[in-house]
């Protein structure tokens, strides 16, 4: 019997280290032959990555342009997709979560009939606009997907509760499988000038739409605000590479002399230090799942999650925008041994490292049926 046709795209760097032990899982097996589609929406990031996982990508859309738009994303992933796909045909294509890559990915196959499984699906904070535009995008790729790969509970209960079509798979987050692969190396980070024995450093992303413009001032003052009420502390900030969010985090914390910026962390660095950090502030999705792994409270500079399993767990807690409440809820945890221990201690919700082996033997299952069929 002739190996199954999958295809696995990709475009930005959470896609990357979140199917990077997927990619890996069906490479390894003979039942599969595996195809990476790469559209380039981020392209350094994603190659770092890559890199780390000993994987490279089999095409490369190159769509990335200076300040791109959504729109400029989506169609030229589209367009360049229609014509990937008709020439490799696959029987499978895999997307992962809810980036404007995901969605024209799933959009393209629909297009062809070709099968959507949907890696990480399910996520929901039930507000369009929050996060924009991901809330919408993993929507409509749940509308399209044959196959969902739920990590939690949680988001199987938010799949039947949409209705989806197709089949609801409760697998476990694969960014567990991803962290845990990378950390078992003891990876170090180094940043020029930052005394990791001195100093309890706090770990900060910020770059998500929503907080772009004034939120990124309160979150700037409530970063100063800290740093100056507990002097052992440090802060480490890797901007991002889009210059309406970097250029105001240097205008606002550039001249402070605890405040360490820096280019965006390889992953193996941004593991690491994850490892040697004392909590983390942020905005990402992908930390509020990774940090608790390493045993690390988070902080959630917004107002929403997709994540609420955290936050029900007590491994995160949202904090929002305002420069008070970052203060405090910061504050809290540096100046209360037992409740940092509370939140460092909490069982991470989000899986076992296993999740990218349930997803290869759900599809072995999925196209076993279908051949009985």
């Amino acid at each position: 019997m002739a190996p199954i046709k999958v295809c696995i795209t990709l475009g930005t760097r959470p896609e990357a280290i979140k199917l990077a032990p997927v990619i890996q899982a069906f490479q390894q097996s003979p039942d599969f032959q595996t195809s990476v589609v790469l559209t380039g929406q981020h392209r350094e990031m994603v190659e770092q990555v890559m890199a780390l996982f000993h994987l490279r990508g089999d095409r490369d859309l190159g769509i990335m342009q200076t300040r791109q738009t959504l729109t400029d994303i989506t169609y030229r992933s589209l367009q360049g997709l229609e014509t990937l796909y008709q020439d490799l045909a696959p029987q499978l294509v895999l997307v992962q979560g809810d980036t404007t890559t995901a969605f024209a990915a799933a959009l393209a196959a629909f297009y062809q009939h070709i099968p959507v499984g949907h890696v990480e699906a399910g996520l929901r904070t039930d507000d369009l606009f929050n996060p924009y535009p991901e809330e919408a995008n993993r929507r409509l790729i749940s509308q399209l997907a044959q196959l969902h790969f739920a990590p939690t509970r949680q988001a199987v209960e938010n799949l039947q509760r949409s209705a989806v079509t197709g089949a609801i798979h409760h697998t476990g987050n694969t960014v567990i499988d991803a962290l845990l692969q990378v950390a078992a190396g003891q990876p170090t980070c180094e940043v020029s000038g930052l005394d990791w024995q001195g100093y309890r450093v706090l770990l900060a992303t910020v770059h998500r739409r929503e907080n772009w413009g004034e939120p990124l001032g309160t979150i700037s003052q409530g970063f100063r605000q800290i740093l100056d009420a507990f002097p052992d502390t440090a802060l480490l900030l890797p901007l991002h590479r889009n210059p309406t969010v970097r250029e105001p985090l240097q205008a606002a914390l550039a001249d402070h002399p605890r405040v360490f910026l820096t280019e965006p962390l390889d992953y193996r660095a941004l593991v690491a230090a994850i490892q040697g950090c004392y909590l983390l502030l942020t905005d990402s999705g992908g930390l509020q799942e990774e940090a608790p792994s390493l045993g690390k409270p988070v902080l959630v500079l917004r107002d929403t999650t997709e994540r609420p399993e955290a936050i029900a767990a007590g491994t995160a807690k949202l904090v929002g925008t305002e420069i008070s409440t970052i203060v405090a809820e910061a504050g809290a945890l540096l100046g209360d041994p037992l409740a940092y221990e509370a939140m460092a201690n909490a069982i991470n919700p989000f899986g076992d490292g296993q999740a990218s082996q349930r997803i290869l033997k759900i599809v072995r299952t999925y196209f076993a049926e279908e051949a009985v069929n």
